[in-house]
C-alpha cells in the first residue's frame, strides 16, 4: 500500500526537522529537489527497459567476478575455497565456507577499483554524479565530489579523494559528507553482498547498486535538514593520487587495502556475533525464548511497517533493521538469507534489502570518525561531535531510500 511509505517518508523528515541544529532555516527547495531527484532515480531504474536490461548485466558481472575469484580462491585452498570436493556434500550448500568462498571477492573488488580509479573510468564517472548533485541540489563542489565518491568507494575512501578541501568546509558540508559514508556501501563490498542474496533475490545487484545511488541524495536531503548550511560552499576538483604508479602499483596497492578490509570484515563478524550469541544467552537466563533479534524487532516493527513492510513480517523484519543498526548490514544479510521460508515476502525482502544498505552502524563509526580526525586533525573534536547524528542521519537516509522503492517497486 503506497501509504504507508508515504507517511513513512513524512515522518522520517520530521524526526530530521526536530533534531535541527537551526529549525528555521528548513531548506525547502533542496528536500522538494532531492525528494523529486530520487524519485526520478527510482522511476528510471525500475521501470524504464533500458536500466532492467542494466541490471541482467550487473547480474551477470557479479557471476563473472565470482566465478574469477572461486579460480583463485580454489588454486590457493584447494575444495575449501571451491575447488572439487574430495566427499560427498551431505546437502546443497553444506561445503561451503564463508572466509574461504566470500568474502575473498573483497580482494578482487578491491583491487580492480584502484586499477579503475589509476586508469580515471571511475573519476569519470564520480565527476559526473558531482555535476548532477551540485547542479540540482545548489550543493559545493567539494561537498558534491564528496558524495557521489560515497556511492563508489567506502567512508574513509571517498573523504580522501577530497582531502585537501576537508579542513576549509563548512560544518554543513562536513556533516553532509559523514551523513552519507553512513547512508552508503562501497563497491568492494557491493558484489559481496550481491553474491549473498542472490539465494533468495536472484536480480539482486541493480538494486543494491540503486539503493546506494538513491542514498546519495536522500543523505544530503537529511543532511541540510539536520545541520543547515549558513555559510559560503567550498569549491574543488577531483585531486588525482600521485602515489600510484603504473597499472601494477594499482593492483598491488588494492590488493593490499583489500587485505586490511578482509581482515576487519572477518574479525568484525567473529566478534558481533559471538556477542550476540552471549547477549542471547545471558537474556534466557531470565526471560526464556527472549533474544536481541526478538527484543529489536518489536521495537523497531513501526519503523518497518513505514517502509512499507505488512505489519505481520514487521517483528522479522524489524530484527534484521535492527541487527544492522546495532552490529552490521553484513550480518542483516546474512541472517536475512537464513530466514525461514515465508518468513517475508518477495517485495518485503526487497524493501528491507534497501533498508539495509548502509554503513550506519556504531563500528563503521568509529572507523569514520578514526579516518577523518586523521585527515583533519584540527577538526577532530567537531567530526566526533557530529559523529552519533551523522549515524542517525545515515539510517533516516537509508529507511528513506527504502520508503522510495517500496513507492516505485512493481507490484510482485
Amino acid at each position: 500500500m503506497p501509504l504507508q511509505p508515504l507517511l513513512g517518508l513524512g515522518v522520517f523528515i520530521l524526526i530530521a526537522w526536530l533534531i535541527s541544529e537551526q529549525r528555521r532555516r528548513f531548506p525547502v527547495r533542496l528536500v522538494i529537489i532531492g525528494l523529486v531527484l530520487q524519485l526520478i532515480l527510482a522511476a528510471l531504474l525500475f521501470h524504464v527497459p533500458w536500466f532492467q536490461s542494466l541490471f541482467l548485466v550487473l547480474n551477470k558481472v557479479v557471476l563473472a567476478l565470482e566465478n574469477a575469484t572461486a579460480a583463485g580462491t580454489s588454486m590457493v585452498f584447494g575444495y575449501l575455497g571451491g575447488g572439487a570436493l574430495p566427499f560427498q556434500e551431505p546437502f546443497p550448500g553444506s561445503a561451503y565456507i564463508l572466509a574461504f568462498r566470500g568474502l575473498p571477492l573483497v580482494l578482487l573488488i578491491s583491487a580492480l577499483s584502484s586499477l579503475l580509479f589509476y586508469w580515471r573510468l571511475l573519476p569519470r564517472i564520480v565527476q559526473g554524479c558531482s555535476w548532477l548533485l551540485q547542479k540540482s541540489l545548489s550543493i559545493g563542489g567539494a561537498e558534491g565530489l564528496g558524495v557521489a565518491a560515497n556511492i563508489f568507494v567506502g567512508m574513509v575512501e571517498s573523504p580522501l579523494i577530497i582531502r585537501p578541501y576537508i579542513q576549509q568546509m563548512t560544518r554543513s558540508e562536513l556533516f553532509t559528507l559523514m551523513s552519507c559514508g553512513m547512508a552508503t556501501i562501497a563497491g568492494t563490498v557491493m558484489v559481496l553482498y550481491a553474491s549473498i542474496l542472490s539465494s533468495v533475490l536472484p536480480d539482486i545487484m541493480g538494486h543494491i547498486l540503486t539503493a546506494s545511488l538513491i542514498s546519495a541524495p536522500a543523505s544530503v536531503v537529511i543532511a541540510k535538514i539536520m545541520v543547515p548550511e549558513k555559510d559560503d560552499t567550498t569549491h574543488a576538483t577531483m585531486v588525482p593520487d600521485t602515489n600510484v604508479r603504473s597499472s601494477m602499483d594499482a593492483i598491488t596497492q588494492g590488493t593490499v587495502q583489500g587485505v586490511q578490509l578482509l581482515i576487519n570484515i572477518v574479525a568484525m563478524i567473529i566478534v558481533m556475533v559471538a556477542l550476540i550469541a552471549l547477549i542471547n544467552s545471558l537474556l534466557g537466563v531470565f526471560f526464556e525464548g527472549v533474544t536481541l533479534q526478538s527484543v529489536l524487532g518489536t521495537l523497531l516493527a513501526p519503523v518497518v511497517w513505514l517502509l512499507g513492510v505488512p505489519w505481520q513480517e514487521a517483528p522479522a523484519a524489524g530484527a534484521l533493521f535492527g541487527t544492522k543498526t546495532v552490529i552490521n548490514e553484513f550480518v542483516a544479510y546474512l541472517n536475512m538469507t537464513q530466514l525461514p521460508e515465508g518468513t517475508l515476502s518477495q517485495r518485503s525482502l526487497y524493501i528491507m534489502t534497501y533498508a539495509l544498505c548502509g554503513f550506519a552502524n556504531p563500528g563503521s563509526l568509529g572507523i569514520m570518525i578514526g579516518g577523518m580526525g586523521a585527515m583533519a586533525p584540527e577538526r577532530r573534536h567537531e567530526i566526533v561531535g557530529l559523529g552519533v547524528k551523522s549515524l542517525l542521519a545515515g539510517t533516516l537516509a537509508t529507511s528513506m531510500t527504502a520508503a522510495i522503492a517500496a513507492l516505485m517497486l512493481p507490484t510482485l
